[in-house]
């Protein structure tokens, strides 16, 4: 099934529930429904086929899930791209992801003409506000055209999101997720996550569409439910807690990071929270002390999710059941997991030989299902390493206890998880070791009460240098997303080396996580 028929359906049967609540501004599915077929004839008028790419750039707003259903009707594979990324970053992504068209918000207009000439396939550029240069205007293109269309016919097989990850090498990998994956997807929502989620619901976008918030847009559409999706960029509480309250919202989706600046907000208890239902977090560490106070405050609503853009929400869950704060030791120790496998998931451990472990043994947690990733986009060898022998290794490392709770201990790369974003310690090494001063440098992750981790650096000067954590830290602003940069810089005279003379990051980290689990959730 095309995914775009969720929006179909909705609208043909419920067309005046209210889609979409962006400030003052409100969409009845009629309407979403008509802007989306729009914008589809639009781009199918500007000759792009069933399979192109199509580049969404954008804070969140109505258009950028109008511009999601109009790929996904069209058959065209959509690239929602994180909108804090720098200029050089996103242009990556359009360009690797050989993306015909890019819609962007008015905030990017200056910077996608900027980098026009990177990214050359890109043969039509839409903005979300008045044209200048060659930018195309979106409301423009949209008055011009009908809003009857019918979904394309897809294959299950065909990418209908290209969801960009970061990799170990630095570059960005992008994740060809299927109508088939999305849709089991979806269906598992319903199944596991938010049983008995039905046509009156009212849910808050706070988090970036161009992640998990965008990817349960898909099963908010499919009930028809309300979408609210919040004004402000930034993750303000007390925004938050006013819009729950003033919309009835019955359910979200936050990382870690979003639920416990909510819980330490001051003016929580002034605001009526009692509409939610579910509040589904995941994609960062949470700690147990800090889920403790959110279940103290909230009730038992809350749901986690571990996934990951190969596997989009979700591979194991933790109930709403499983979130009870009582004596008893195993429901303690449970709340530190990350569940059980979803309905239609499998999940195993297993050592470097791909060989099954038993309960409590230490290996690589691997899944299989309808949700596991098509591969990733051109680049064979990065698929050949992630699907083995029909599994997807996640490169995280955990066990299972008896019961098949994960507990998921460490990641078997680097990767750091602050406040539910994804960076990689070798983009940022790559950077610094471009500073004149720098010799060495070791990026690693270091436990951080409100972002889960935070980012430090480990330096060794060259001969007769120095410089300044300030300038260092300024220095990587000016060349990656400012959330990539270090929040702290160490220098030492030798970073530590096992006989290969690899730098043994390990050590670095050891002395900051001793007695404390290093976990994604």
């Amino acid at each position: 099934m095309n995914l775009g028929t969720l929006l179909t359906h909705s609208a043909r049967h419920f067309p005046d529930n209210r889609a979409i609540v962006h400030g003052p501004r409100i969409l009845t599915y009629a309407q979403l429904a008509h802007r989306t077929n729009q914008l589809a004839n639009a781009l199918d008028r500007l000759g792009l086929s069933p399979q192109d790419h199509v580049a969404i750039l954008m804070g969140n707003c109505p258009e950028m899930l109008e511009a999601m259903f109009a790929c996904f009707k069209m058959g065209y594979g959509a690239v929602p791209i994180n909108f804090r990324l720098h200029p050089s970053e996103f242009g990556f992504i359009i360009d690797h992801s050989q993306a015909k068209a890019v819609i962007v918000s008015p905030e990017f207009n200056d910077s996608i003409q900027q980098i026009r000439e990177k990214i050359p396939q890109a043969k039509h550029l839409i903005t979300v506000s008045e044209a200048e240069g060659e930018l195309l205007d979106y409301e423009s293109l949209l008055v011009s055209e009908s809003d009857q269309r019918d979904d394309k016919v897809v294959m299950p097989e065909d990418v209908a999101w290209l969801f960009y990850t970061s990799g170990t090498t630095g570059q960005p990998k992008g994740a060809m997720l299927t109508h088939r994956n999305l849709m089991a997807m979806t269906v598992g929502f319903f199944a596991d996550m938010c049983p008995g989620f039905g046509f009156d619901e009212a849910v808050l976008h706070a988090a970036p569409l161009s992640h998990g918030s965008g990817l349960y847009a898909l099963p908010n559409i499919a009930k028809a439910a309300t979408n609210v999706i919040l004004e402000s960029k930034s993750f303000d509480p007390n925004l938050v807690l006013k819009t729950i309250e003033r919309h009835r919202v019955t359910n979200f989706f936050g990382a870690p990071t979003m639920i416990k600046k909510l819980i330490d907000a001051p003016q929580i208890d002034q605001y009526d929270h009692s509409s939610l239902k579910a509040i589904v977090y995941g994609g960062a560490p949470m700690l147990v002390d800090d889920l403790t106070k959110a279940i103290e405050k909230f009730g038992p609503c809350l749901v986690q999710l571990y996934g990951q853009g190969e596997a989009p929400m979700t591979i194991t869950y933790l109930r709403h059941q499983d979130h009870v704060l009582d004596d008893d030791a195993v429901h303690r120790k449970r709340l530190g997991s990350a569940g059980f496998a979803r309905t239609d998931a499998e999940v195993q451990i297993v050592d470097s030989d791909d060989n099954p472990l038993s309960a409590g043994k230490l290996g690589q947690i691997v899944t299989r299902s309808d949700l596991v990733m098509k591969g990733y986009w051109r680049n064979p060898e990065a698929t050949a390493k992630a699907l083995k022998n029909g599994w997807l290794h996640t490169g995280d490392i955990g066990y299972m206890d008896d019961r098949g709770y994960l507990f998921i201990m460490d990641r078997s790369n680097d990767m750091i998880i602050s406040g539910g974003e994804n960076i990689y310690p070798r983009e940022v090494e790559e950077v610094l070791v471009q500073h004149p001063a720098v010799r060495e440098v070791a990026v690693i992750g270091i436990p951080d009460p409100e972002w889960g981790e935070a980012i430090q650096a480990v330096v060794s000067l060259a001969p007769g240098k120095t410089t300044t954590e300030a300038e260092l830290i300024n220095f990587c602003k000016d060349h990656i997303a400012s959330y990539k940069k270090p929040k702290s810089i160490v220098f030492v005279d030798e970073l530590p080396k096992n006989n290969y003379g690899k730098i043994m990051k390990r050590e670095l980290r050891e002395k900051h996580w001793d007695g404390k689990m290093r976990r994604v959730v």
